[in-house]
């Protein structure tokens, strides 16, 4: 499932094309993704000029001149590819229309753009841009990592009196929006935090510093355009690099890159996700 980078990334590939410019035609070639799609979606998206594209969480947001917001959630499989950018930012031709092309946006500009989803556990939905928040997959987030409302004092008071493991409690969404499994577990080996150890036994200190750790490891993906370890591509079709620079995730059996540590990475599972961490080094 794309985290917070990956979402990240696609999004800022599609500004350039998307940002400000006409859906002159919006095809929708199935009723549904992982649920309906909005009635009348191909028609209340054509004609209308996209604003602003953001994101929430692992979720794209693209603000409509009709005062709606298009919600897009690329699920496991996902992809948003652009073609035939005018603009020179992509170099893809037009591809042929694939089995799995469920929705296709072409813009005024020449540029397409293709949302592609074998698996179909994406979603989209329309919603009042004014009211956005109060959506029912928004409403319930917490801050996002990367702004002003996630600092130290959030997180003290957030693990306070927790007695779920502090990788659960960075997964919780309510707490901080858009972390996932994989660079949860790259933040605890940073923060030197064996993922098991309970979120309300950890000192203010020790919870405090993973604030800067958790930014860093985020800021790091996005510079590297996420990780690509099965579906991800970015919006010109590329690979993410991150996954080349994990310390722990994926690494059971390897040697810790800890100078002079002398262990090996190991995986546990936590509610079912697996958990990768040094023994010697998180504690």
């Amino acid at each position: 499932m794309p985290e917070l980078p990956e979402v990240e990334t696609v999004m800022r590939g599609l500004a350039p094309a998307m940002q400000g410019a006409v859906i002159a035609q919006a095809d929708v070639n199935r009723p549904n993704l992982r649920w309906p799609f909005p009635v009348d979606m191909a028609e209340r998206l054509t004609g209308q000029t996209v604003l602003q594209l953001r994101r929430r969480s692992k979720y794209i947001l693209a603000d409509l001149s009709s005062g709606e917001s298009l919600l897009i959630h690329l699920g496991m499989s996902g992809r948003m590819l652009v073609s035939g950018d005018p603009l020179g930012q992509f170099v893809q031709e037009h591809p042929i229309a694939e089995k799995h092309d469920h929705v296709v946006f072409h813009m005024a500009n020449g540029a397409r753009i293709t949302f592609n989803d074998p698996r179909r556990f994406g979603a989209m939905d329309l919603l009042d841009t004014a009211t956005a928040a109060q959506h029912k997959l928004l409403a319930v987030l917490g801050p996002e990592p990367l702004g002003n409302d996630f600092h130290e004092a959030h997180l003290i008071a957030a693990f306070k009196g927790r007695n779920t493991p502090v990788k659960s409690a960075l997964l919780d969404q309510r707490i901080i929006a858009g972390l996932g499994n994989i660079y949860v577990c790259e933040a605890l080996y940073r923060a030197g935090i064996h993922p098991a150890r309970k979120a309300g036994k950890l000192s203010r200190p020790r919870v405090a510093a993973l604030v800067p750790i958790i930014r860093e490891v985020l800021g790091q993906a996005i510079e590297a355009g996420g990780s690509s370890l099965k579906d991800f591509r970015q919006a010109d079709g590329e690979l993410g690099y991150f996954q080349h620079s994990f310390d722990v995730y994926g690494r059971e059996g390897d040697p810790c890159r800890t100078p002079e540590c002398t262990q090996v990475i190991k995986r546990i599972v936590q509610s079912g996700r697996s958990s990768f961490y040094c023994s010697q080094c998180q504690r």
